[in-house]
C-alpha cells in the first residue's frame, strides 16, 4: 500500500506526562497475571500538540515525538489519531463524535483503566473505520479525553493480527500494510515478542544488568518503572526528580525521575534516557508489581530512525539512529 506522510509534534517535556489506559468492555472480569499481562483491552491517553501536517515526529532534545495516522471513519474524515500500541480498542474525542453526527450513548459505557484511576465512559458505534489496509466494521469507540492537544483520537491494536505497520522517522512516514511475512532488511535488529496472543508488544530487556520485563507503548510520552524494577536497582534510598503521572481519569499520581543506566534490548543498547518509577495503578491493574517491568514510552522510542511492527511474525525491526552519547547504539 501507498505510505502516508505521518503527524504530529510533542508537547515539550515537563513533570506532567499521560501514560497508558486499559479498556474494559462492561462486564469486568478478574485477570490474573502470573508473570505477563493477558489479553485486556487498553488505550493510551496521549497529550500531542500538532502545529504542522506530520504524521512522525521524532523525538528531540526539547520535545517527545508522536506517531499519527489518517483515519477514515465512515468515511468520512481523515482524522489524526495517535497510534497506541497499548491499545487494543480505539478511541475517539467528542469532536469526532459530533462531527459524524453520533451522540455518545451513556447507556453503553466501557471502563477506562488508567495509569493512575478508571473512569466509566460513554460510546458511539461506527460502520467502518478504516486506515491502510486495516478495515473494522462495524466498531465501537469508546469517547476519550478531548484535552488531547491536537489529537482525534487513538487508534489501538484491534484488528492488526496480521497486519504490518512500518514507521519512518527520518522520512515522516507510516504504513499499515497486510504482513507478506518479510524478514528484516539488512542494518535491522529484531525483537520477537514474548506472549503475542496479549496484543502487546512484550518482551524480555535487561537495565542495569537486572532481567526486566518491556512493554512498548507508543501511546505514552515516558518510559515508566514499576516499583519492582526500582528495588531490583537498589534505588529505593536515592532521591530523584519529582514527577507527576496524570491519567486520561485525571487522577494523579506521584513518581520520582531518574537517569537510567543502560537498557538492553537484544543487541541494542540505549543510554542517556530517564525513566519515572512509581506504584502506578496500571501495574496492579495487570498484576505486575512483583516482576521488574518497564514501559517503553515515546521518549525512547522516537529516537529510533525506523520501528517497524510485524504482528503476523510475532517480531519488531528497529533500525537506529545513532546520537553521540545518547540513545540507541548497535552492539557489534
Amino acid at each position: 500500500m501507498r505510505s502516508t506522510p505521518l503527524a504530529g509534534l510533542g508537547k515539550p517535556i515537563t513533570a506532567l506526562f499521560a501514560a497508558a489506559l486499559v479498556l474494559l468492555l462492561f462486564p469486568l472480569q478478574s485477570i490474573s497475571i502470573p508473570t505477563a499481562p493477558q489479553a485486556t483491552e487498553e488505550l493510551s491517553e496521549i497529550v500531542v500538540q500538532a502545529l504542522e501536517p506530520r504524521y512522525v515526529a521524532p523525538t528531540r532534545r526539547d520535545r517527545i515525538g508522536r506517531i499519527w495516522a489518517p483515519v477514515l471513519i465512515n468515511g468520512k474524515g481523515p482524522f489524526r489519531m495517535v497510534l497506541d500500541t497499548g491499545a487494543n480498542r480505539s478511541g475517539v474525542t467528542s469532536d469526532v463524535a459530533e462531527a459524524l453526527g453520533l451522540p455518545p450513548d451513556a447507556s453503553r459505557q466501557v471502563m477506562l483503566r488508567g495509569v493512575t484511576g478508571s473512569a466509566a465512559v460513554p460510546t458511539i458505534q461506527v460502520d467502518s473505520l478504516t486506515v491502510g489496509d486495516l478495515l473494522l466494521t462495524p466498531v465501537i469507540l469508546p469517547i476519550v479525553s478531548d484535552a488531547l492537544g491536537g489529537a482525534q483520537g487513538v487508534l489501538g491494536t484491534e484488528g492488526l493480527h496480521d497486519k504490518r505497520i512500518f514507521i519512518d522517522f527520518k522520512n515522516d512516514l507510516i504504513s499499515i500494510s497486510r504482513s507478506r511475512n518479510e524478514p528484516p532488511h539488512a542494518g535491522f535488529v529484531t525483537i520477537p515478542l514474548e506472549h503475542p496472543e496479549t496484543g502487546l508488544l512484550m518482551f524480555h530487556a535487561r537495565v542495569g544488568g537486572i532481567r526486566v520485563l518491556a512493554i512498548i507503548d507508543t501511546g505514552g510520552q515516558a518510559t515508566i518503572g514499576n516499583e519492582a524494577m526500582r528495588n531490583a536497582l537498589k534505588r529505593r534510598s536515592a532521591v530523584g526528580d519529582h514527577e507527576e503521572i496524570e491519567g486520561v481519569t485525571a487522577d494523579v499520581q506521584s513518581a520520582e525521575g531518574f537517569r537510567s543506566p543502560m537498557i538492553e534490548l537484544g543487541t541494542l543498547e540505549v543510554r542517556g534516557e530517564r525513566i519515572c518509577y512509581g506504584d502506578m495503578h496500571i501495574f496492579e491493574h495487570w498484576n505486575l508489581t512483583q516482576e521488574p517491568t518497564l514501559l517503553i514510552g515515546m521518549d525512547t522510542l522516537g529516537l529510533l530512525d525506523t520501528f517497524i511492527i510485524d504482528y503476523k511474525r510475532h517480531e519488531v525491526q528497529l533500525r537506529v539512529r545513532e546520537v553521540p552519547g545518547q540513545g540507541f547504539i548497535r552492539r557489534s
